[in-house]
């Protein structure tokens, strides 16, 4: 990729646009990718190890993609909960034109494809969906996930997918240390040598539930 990162804000190697077949929430359908974002050839297989590990996604309500590439998860989440705000976000922009013109030629227009200061402050997620950059390095990675995890509506839930030789297990237990009040964080799935990681955000316990000191 000439030196660019799939993480890359503006990649500058060649485009490269090219029309793929893929399998999304049960449909055969045609795709917009290019050169300068993640598994532009494919769904990769740890994002084909989330979506087939995941339960269907809330009816309503803003759900996430976080790192959403080319779309896979974004188009899925909107084919099967038309009536939900869908926000894919990325750092990369031409991951996000590509989203766009996926959803467009898809008929899918509950689909946000933004930067992440592109999602207002006050909306919350019913669910967040994502295979994580881990080459952007351990802290660019925790900082990311401080950061959108805590976004959680109130019991509702999480799911990363990791590669088991990338770190998933130190992954979780740094999940598990760092969300260790009003979260829960267990391994939910294997497959193909990834690791699906639930987190969950548990609702706010009654007042009378409240030990007093």
């Amino acid at each position: 990729m000439d030196g660019d990162h799939y993480f890359s804000a503006s990649p500058v190697s060649a485009e490269n646009l090219r029309r793929v077949r893929v399998r999304l929430a049960g449909r055969d359908l045609e795709v917009l990718t290019a050169g300068g974002v993640f598994s532009p050839d494919h769904v990769d297989s740890g994002t084909s190890v989330l979506l087939a590990n995941t339960p269907p996604p809330p009816p309503g309500g803003h759900l996430l993609d976080l790192g959403c590439g080319w779309g896979p998860v974004a188009l899925s989440l909107a084919l099967e909960a038309p009536h939900a705000t869908i926000w894919a976000v990325d750092v990369n922009e031409r991951a996000l034109d590509l989203t766009r013109r996926n959803a467009a030629a898809l008929g899918l227009v509950n689909v946000n494809a933004v930067l992440p200061d592109g999602v207002p402050d006050d909306v919350s997620f019913r669910t967040i969906r994502s295979n994580p950059p881990i080459r952007v390095g351990k802290n660019e990675l925790h900082g990311l996930l401080e950061r959108w995890i805590p976004r959680l509506d109130e019991r509702s839930d999480a799911w990363l997918v990791v590669q088991r030789n990338l770190g998933s297990d130190s992954l979780q237990r740094w999940l598990g240390a760092t969300f260790d009040h009003g979260y829960s964080v267990h391994r939910a799935a294997t497959g193909r040598g990834f690791r699906v990681i639930k987190v969950r955000r548990h609702g706010t316990p009654e007042t009378g539930s409240i030990p007093l000191p």
